[in-house]
């Protein structure tokens, strides 16, 4: 794959401009294909932070997909939607994601491995199928690629932000307001590398919440809260919530577990639902993962939501 600058402004390093111009890659990868020689600029091997410039020609070889490394296990998991390109699941809270330091094993993508076999290897051998990611104490909706097709189609969608993510959030206290949007960026936390703050404009990344609040319960001085995401920073709405001033129930990184009069035992925030358009039929797909018991105390001061809790009536 070749690319010319013609849009460069001569102040882009080029692993910035790549990730703009190949949102399937992320920035990692494409810094690891830098070190590996893979990717070139103006003939020549390069580093991440070499210029772009306009006129440059940037060179891209991508190499064959490795197989994943991560071995099959057969651990449990709740499928919402399964077919040849992609499997959506509802992550149960604890759950990692996908193997790495300190989690080689017992993740989803152990799991997904011995339930389908194999998935796309474009994410790497630690990450196969993975287009998106939840923090492990998160519980709901995920898509999985299953093929390397599938896995361009949903990475360029995430991307381009033509999916759509609802989560429900349970907050210590009550906004004064009963909705609005939250636009910072977020970035590492300056001392505590654990963390991820909001950060001053020019440094992090753009980041985008709408909130609702849906429900108070004033015996624990809490509220649920309706959060669509428009972007997918890492610890998002952790970190949003926050900078609002009402951190998340369960928390164990933003929040003082002291100020909260309720421990429900978990961090209280669900992937809810999940729309995407499915990359071979093309065909819009909506989902939902059914509501945690944990939420249910909730639900009681919500009329709008169903008795079992898995559906707002007028949504």
């Amino acid at each position: 794959m070749i690319l010319t600058t013609d849009d460069a402004d001569g102040k882009t390093r080029l692993d910035q401009y790549l990730a703009a111009s190949l949102p399937e890659l992320s920035r990692s990868r494409i810094q690891s294909l830098i070190k590996s020689g893979n990717i070139m600029l103006n003939g020549a091997a390069t580093k991440a932070k070499a210029i772009v410039n306009r006129g440059d020609t940037i060179e891209v070889s991508i190499p064959e997909p490795a197989p994943a490394q991560a071995q099959p296990q057969n651990i449990p998991i709740d499928i919402l939607y399964e077919d040849s390109d992609v499997i959506v699941v509802n992550k149960e809270s604890g759950l990692v994601v996908h193997p790495a330091a300190g989690n080689p094993d017992g993740t989803l993508v152990n799991a997904l491995l011995y339930h389908c076999g194999d998935l796309s290897g474009i994410g790497g051998i630690e990450r196969p199928g993975i287009v998106h990611r939840l923090d492990k104490d998160t519980s709901g909706c995920l898509v999985v690629a299953k093929n390397d097709q599938a896995h361009l189609s949903l990475t360029s969608q995430f991307a381009e932000r033509s999916t759509q993510k609802l989560y429900l959030a349970v907050v210590q206290g009550c906004p004064k307001e009963h909705q609005g949007t939250i636009f910072t960026h977020i970035g590492r936390h300056p001392v505590n590398r654990l963390k991820m703050a909001v950060v001053n404009p020019g440094s992090g990344k753009p980041a985008i919440t709408d909130w609702e609040v849906l429900s108070y319960d004033s015996g624990t001085d809490s509220s649920l809260v309706l959060c669509t995401l428009h972007t997918g920073r890492t610890h998002q709405i952790r970190v949003h919530m926050l900078h609002l001033g009402h951190p998340l129930i369960g928390d164990p990184i933003y929040a003082n577990p002291k100020r909260q009069k309720v421990r429900p035992g978990r961090l209280m925030l669900h992937a809810w639902r999940l729309s995407f358009t499915h990359p071979t039929t093309g065909k819009r797909i909506d989902l939902e993962a059914p509501v945690p018991p944990e939420f249910q105390l909730w639900f009681q001061c919500f009329p709008r939501f169903n008795q079992d809790g898995n559906r707002l009536k007028d949504r």
